[in-house]
């Protein structure tokens, strides 16, 4: 007997997880960066550009298009939905090209215009000197920005904004900080998770302020059908204002494609803040594995198929890997996208059709992070205990003190480094021992007692006030 063939029995499986198993969390994507939501995309710049040479006379005896007009017009796009792409992808059957397709997929919405309306006879102005590079470059500048700002931004915004509820929760919260994995330096919790909200809201305030460029000029960006075509129209002038009524930033200078740099800045800081994020997830995992965090457990949940008391951090786990796929994607679009060979090559169109994935393994990683840190608490008892058999991190106040002394003029402060080392450089020390050295090295008394009354736990400096700098 054969093998079931899959495709065939279930025509809709999915080759990809996020089309499969993780589709529940980036399927709201698809309504920005599909091949349908490309498509339709495409017929909103048809049906604008449409709208936009009648509305400004760019040529002659061009028909006056009446509210009702206009209106049927982007009903068309707006109720674009399973019907439509069917029938779409039987007319790029016929076309063998999926932009030749849009055009006569909306010439056929014309035909069909109520009774009395002038659509009909406006067929020829669908796709007016354009090449399917002006098209397809606002129709993905328009994806790419819905898919940030409505979908990516704003999941990424409130983990941020949860990132820093926890920073704010846990500022005076005292731990042992370790550099190179070794004692150093007390710090507090909220502090740490606090210079990593800082560092990815700085990196969504760059990506709020990146620029989506488009471009409307014809075959190889030089308005030669147009000019030719009406040579008293002020084309450049039609284009900028077409770009900007679609909400991009006029590109005046191209070849046939728009050059996608600003794609590439992007890009980049996308895959900037996805590593800052990665480093969040470590960070969390060793928090978890040293037992700062306590994992709450998912009721019903199994952490591992033989051993029952496990919980582990899979969600920082599966974070990091999909961080980790997103960013390679990143990568690769950035590099990609900024090189076509003289005036175009088509390397950018299936390029393109990669940024849904990039996108997804990006927004499935935030999503991951958020419902980890949910079910997170904090171990205080452990971290006041560690703090507690780390004494000799004291040396390092103790040593500063000593030679503030030496600099006022104090005798017997000299070489205190060295002193502290011989004291506890890879040994234990306990707090009898560093106060009866505080005690009997000579310091003035007001710094004596000052740091007689010092404990790992107190000795973190301004680390709960610099919270203040990151907001909640």
């Amino acid at each position: 007997m054969s093998r079931v063939t899959l495709a065939d029995v279930v025509p809709a499986v999915a080759l990809g997880p996020l089309d499969g198993r993780y589709k529940p969390v980036v399927a709201p994507l698809v309504d920005y960066l599909s091949e349908a939501a490309l498509n339709r995309e495409r017929l909103h710049v048809e049906v604008e550009w449409l709208i936009h040479l009648t509305r400004t006379g760019a040529v002659p005896g061009a028909p006056v298009l009446s509210a009702d007009d206009q209106e049927y017009l982007r009903e068309v796009v707006d109720t674009f939905g399973a019907d439509q792409i069917a029938e779409l992808a039987t007319i790029e059957r016929t076309t063998v090209h999926d932009v030749k397709a849009v055009e006569y997929f909306l010439k056929r919405r014309l035909e069909r215009a109520p009774t009395g309306s002038v659509l009909p006879g406006a067929s020829e102005l669908v796709h007016f000197a354009l090449t399917s590079e002006d098209v397809n470059n606002l129709s993905y500048a328009l994806m790419v920005r819905g898919a940030v700002r409505d979908m990516w931004m704003p999941a990424a915004r409130a983990l941020v904004g949860e990132v820093a509820t926890m920073a704010d929760e846990h500022r005076a919260t005292p731990m042992l900080a370790l550099t190179h994995g070794q004692p150093a330096t007390p710090t507090t919790l909220g502090k740490e998770l606090a210079v990593l909200a800082h560092r990815l809201r700085r990196q969504l305030d760059r990506i709020d302020a990146d620029e989506y460029l488009g471009k409307l000029n014809g075959a190889t960006g030089t308005y030669g059908a147009m000019v030719a075509a009406v040579p008293t129209t002020s084309w450049q002038q039609v284009s900028r204002t077409f770009v900007e009524h679609l909400g991009l930033v006029w590109n005046p200078l191209t070849t046939q494609i728009e050059p996608h740099d600003w794609q590439a800045e992007l890009y980049a800081d996308m895959a900037r803040f996805n590593r800052v994020l990665h480093n969040l997830a470590t960070d969390v995992w060793t928090y978890i594995s040293r037992g700062v965090f306590i994992q709450v457990p998912v009721p019903g949940a199994t952490g591992s198929s033989t051993m029952p008391h496990k919980v582990n951090p899979i969600r920082f786990e599966n974070a990091e890997a999909n961080l980790e796929v997103s960013c390679a994607l990143l990568d690769t679009l950035a590099a990609t996208l900024v090189t076509s060979r003289l005036q175009r090559d088509l390397t950018d169109s299936t390029t393109q059709r990669n940024i849904g994935p990039a996108f997804g393994h990006s927004l499935l990683a935030v999503d991951n992070v958020r419902r980890g840190l949910a079910r997170l608490s904090v171990d205080t008892d452990m971290l006041a205990a560690e703090l507690d058999a780390t004494w000799e991190v004291l040396a390092e106040p103790v040593q500063s003190a000593m030679r503030a002394a030496c600099v006022a003029g104090v005798p017997g402060m000299d070489n205190p480094y060295e002193r502290l080392k011989d004291l506890t450089r890879g040994q234990r020390i306990t707090g009898p021992a560093l106060r009866e050295f505080v005690a009997t090295v000579g310091l003035p008394a007001e710094t004596a007692t000052r740091l007689s009354t010092l404990t790992p736990a107190t000795y973190t400096g301004l680390a709960s006030d610099l919270v203040d700098h990151v907001g909640t």
